[in-house]
């Protein structure tokens, strides 16, 4: 059976999205116990970037774009990546990988609100359960005594949050902005303007800088795949996958990202999953899973 480029393509780039993002968490982890997070994500974003342009001159893309697309790229690196994985990282401090993973899932639940608050849009019966079953899982996760009493977990849970704000209305805005056509592009300049920003925030902070070779081996490991997998791979993905396919389908990495996360935090970070906290995962995924669905709930006449 003869399968299309365009479909490999799109094969690809879904794993892209669902494993190696879900797998971005625990990188960034490890990075941020001994970097600067604003340093951290400025470097890896930074070198993303170029690395991406030097691929796209090489491969004879052109790199020229409009005053107003770089700037639309300029807001979008800004709302996803300064703020939107900045402070992902600096949360990342405080909280574990597996947790900051399964808050960010509620991101979906996020968009629908900001959907109907900026855009008007309707939300329908089953995006109401889903909501709702959303709002009980986050609740769940938050209140567990074992995480509030630790110290930094709140701030954490709190920077999770504002992240989720500026993820969310990247996503609509990316929507309607008039941006590079190629995937590849869009990606640098969204990167370069995130990367600049960045770490114009850590030299306003006072982070300290250091070279490559003063990091710990698993540091260095962990930058080299946030910026090839994370980065160039992961999020080029991302932008393909949004111009392909229909944004609920795009939508699923969340069911699969804090699985990964979990998982990988718990093997190789020693996280502890709590069973609230596989509970709240249940609920919580369910209800992004309401959110997403296309189904519509039909009212029955009772006996019938």
């Amino acid at each position: 059976m003869n399968v299309s480029r365009k479909t490999v393509l799109i094969i690809l780039a879904f794993f892209s999205i669902y494993i190696i993002w879900g797998s971005t968490y625990l990188l960034n982890k490890i990075s941020v116990s001994q970097l600067p997070p604003f340093f951290l994500a400025s470097v890896r974003f930074l070198i993303a970037s170029m690395i991406i342009f030097i691929i796209a001159k090489s491969l004879g893309i052109s790199l020229k774009i409009s005053k107003k697309k770089l700037l639309n790229a300029i807001i979008a690196g800004f709302l996803f990546l300064t703020l939107g994985n900045g402070l992902a990282v600096l949360a990342l401090k405080y909280i574990d990988s597996g947790f900051a993973a399964l808050e960010i899932s509620a991101q979906p639940l996020v968009i629908l609100i900001m959907m109907r608050v900026f855009q008007g849009k309707r939300i329908k019966l089953m995006s109401y359960i889903g909501v709702i079953l959303g709002f009980i899982g986050i609740f769940l996760l938050v209140s567990q005594k074992e995480i509030i009493n630790k110290e930094g977990q709140i701030l954490g849970m709190v920077l999770i949050f504002v992240c989720m704000l500026s993820w969310a209305y990247a996503s609509i805005f990316v929507g309607k902005a008039d941006l590079p056509k190629n995937s590849f592009v869009n990606t640098g300049y969204q990167m370069l303007a995130g990367g600049i920003m960045l770490g114009i925030i850590s030299l306003v902070l006072h982070e300290p800088w250091s070279l490559p070779n003063t990091w710990q081996p698993e540091v260095q490991w962990s930058m080299i795949g946030l910026i090839v997998f994370g980065s160039i791979i992961a999020f080029t993905s991302f932008n393909y996958l949004l111009k392909e396919v229909s944004p609920e389908k795009v939508a699923t990495s969340t069911y699969v990202n804090p699985i990964i996360a979990l998982i990988l935090g718990w093997w190789v970070l020693n996280e502890h999953i709590s069973l609230q906290s596989i509970i709240a995962a249940v609920v919580l995924l369910t209800g992004v899973y309401f959110i997403n669905t296309k189904r519509v709930l039909k009212p029955r006449a009772i006996g019938r």
